[in-house]
């Protein structure tokens, strides 16, 4: 069953891809942008049918952790 909880995950999840993406774009290599994102794209849909709110919590820590590695300009807005 699906909670309060998982719509707001489900939002916090969808609101870091769109990030990721957009930040994506002060990559200046149009080769490895459309890598990036594939791997980006990639890793969101792997993990798209966990249930567990505190595992999702967890995984997003995890996401946005590495974006930030990668991406380092995309959180200091």
């Amino acid at each position: 069953m699906l909670t309060l909880k998982h719509f707001i995950l489900k939002q916090q999840v969808l609101n870091l891809y769109r990030h990721a993406v957009r930040a994506s774009k002060v990559i200046p290599d149009p080769v490895t942008r459309q890598e990036t994102v594939a791997w980006i794209r990639s890793e969101f849909e792997r993990n798209r049918n966990l249930t567990d709110a505190g595992l999702i919590e967890d995984r997003l820590k995890i996401a946005r952790r590495e974006i930030r590695n990668i991406l380092p300009s995309s959180f200091n807005k």
